[in-house]
């Protein structure tokens, strides 16, 4: 999940929603190699998703 309400230890019981989201293109999906929802740490009711591209072909 990418959304922990801050009611009920939603974040404790990992009890959220998938609200944030990358959009790409479908020639972009292709080069997606890695996707992470980062929860070493709280930020805000929010984690972080990050996506990880391979480059190496990014004009194929």
């Amino acid at each position: 999940y990418t959304w922990w309400s801050n009611r009920g230890r939603a974040w404790d019981n990992n009890v959220g929603w998938r609200i944030d989201y990358h959009v790409v293109s479908k020639g972009l999906a292709d080069k997606v190699r890695r996707t992470d929802v980062y929860r070493d740490q709280r930020f805000s009711d929010h984690a972080p998703l990050t996506i990880d591209y391979d480059w190496r072909h990014a004009s194929d």
